[in-house]
């Protein structure tokens, strides 16, 4: 694994040839095509309910 061996990147920098291990960057731009981003799925809000008024009963006074 070293100097001579074909199969590493460095044996192929030696040799001066290039494949798998040793790839030549590509002349073309690569186009990338815009990612859509998910929105999360928002839990639906649930109302509370205002708190309960207690009515409280007014007794009148009777008629004499």
């Amino acid at each position: 694994m070293g100097k001579g061996d074909k199969k590493t990147a460095k044996g192929k920098r030696v040799m001066g040839s290039y494949g798998n291990t040793r790839k030549r960057k590509s002349d073309e731009k690569a186009i990338i095509a815009p990612v859509k981003i998910k929105k999360e799925k928002k839990e639906p809000t649930v109302k509370k309910a205002a708190p309960a008024v207690k009515k409280v009963a007014v007794k009148k006074p009777k008629a004499e």
